[in-house]
């Protein structure tokens, strides 16, 4: 009788908030900050508990591997109208291609992806594919009902900070991927890069040793930049994403020497993809153009600066050689590259 006392009055106001929230999300762009939040992370707990039923069902059915699938699609179809967002998918044939490319059984491959924020399980969750599981830091193991989830789903935990565990885990998922016909999802940039600019973090190795250790193709999934709908502090409004699916890239025939020209063609073409789709938004492009006046600046001012300070390296050394009794020691044991040890490093004006 106490508890439905207390619960009754707050859920009520909980209620007459919300509601209060989504109305003036009409006219107010921090209200529908807060009112989209609130409905993406409730969603997203929902979500969770439905995760834990699926779990249940797929694993008595012998549909453990799809507990990802039905979960990151169950999220989008309910989210996505609620926050009025709508994904719209480029080249979406590759990723069926995975269902057909092997004989009718599901094709294995290494799936990458950009991450820019919490709003990536978002367009995940319209893209991602059958029969995949996800790569995650050790750490998650360990965490409540995530963890166990994760570990029910089948999910790959690497240790990052152990080599040898990791080279070894590498090893046994490759093989099984292949054996299983699985697919692997990964974030290569490791943590989250959301930037006013198209851009993408240094990537990390570990999921293009895995795909040229077992032989399967990369297959890259990249979001245009999507600051301009979500920052994470002012802004959370509706509107388009856009996905773009790109042409699997083949393994095979690869070595371990091959592993850093991989990860490095592989992050230009994402790159270049991200750049082209996010260049439609005028957000984008104000951006982009704000950098590369920035980079010309810095490069005429490093131009400038190496002309001040070979016109000072000359003056320096005429001086010295004018002295006759320093010129021997000095063509000795003063060069120029020393001289230059001494100049002053120009650096790069931020970029709000």
């Amino acid at each position: 009788m106490t508890v439905s006392w207390v619960l009754k009055p707050l859920a009520l106001a909980s209620a007459v908030a919300f509601g209060a929230l989504g109305i003036l999300g009409r006219k107010y762009q921090k209200a529908r900050l807060y009112f989209n939040v609130t409905v993406y992370l409730t969603t997203l707990a929902t979500s969770s508990v439905w995760g834990l039923l699926v779990t249940i069902i797929a694993s008595a059915t012998g549909q453990r591997l799809n507990i990802n699938y039905y979960v990151a699609r169950s999220f989008y179809k309910i989210c996505g109208p609620l926050v009025g967002i709508n994904v719209i998918v480029e080249g979406e044939e590759h990723l069926e291609g995975l269902s057909t490319a092997n004989n009718g059984k599901h094709q294995s491959a290494v799936v990458i992806a950009n991450h820019q924020s919490m709003l990536d399980i978002l367009f995940l969750g319209r893209v991602f594919p059958e029969r995949t599981v996800i790569m995650a830091k050790k750490e998650l193991k360990y965490s409540p009902l995530l963890g166990q989830y994760m570990h029910a789903s089948g999910a790959v935990f690497i240790d990052r900070k152990n080599r040898k565990s990791s080279h070894k885990t590498v090893t046994q998922v490759g093989e099984d991927m292949k054996r299983r016909g699985v697919s692997l999802w990964v974030f290569p940039e490791g943590t989250r890069s959301l930037h006013a600019e198209p851009t993408l973090l240094p990537f990390k190795k570990g999921a293009f040793h895995l795909a040229v250790q077992a032989q399967v193709p990369v297959l890259a999934i990249v979001c245009e930049n999507y600051h301009h709908m979500f920052d994470g502090r002012t802004r959370f409004e509706p509107g388009t994403l856009r996905v773009r699916i790109l042409p699997p890239i083949s393994t095979t025939g690869l070595t371990i020497d091959d592993v850093s020209s991989l990860t490095e063609s592989t992050r230009e073409a994402m790159l270049k993809a991200i750049t082209e789709m996010s260049q439609r938004t005028p957000a984008a492009a104000k951006a982009a153009a704000k950098i590369e006046a920035s980079v010309s600046k810095v490069t005429a001012l490093e131009a400038a600066h190496s002309s001040e300070k070979n016109g000072l390296s000359q003056r320096l050394v005429a001086s010295v050689m004018s002295d006759s009794s320093l010129s021997e020691a000095t063509s000795r044991d003063t060069t120029e590259d020393e001289l230059d040890g001494d100049a002053v490093l120009l650096k790069r004006p931020k970029i709000e």
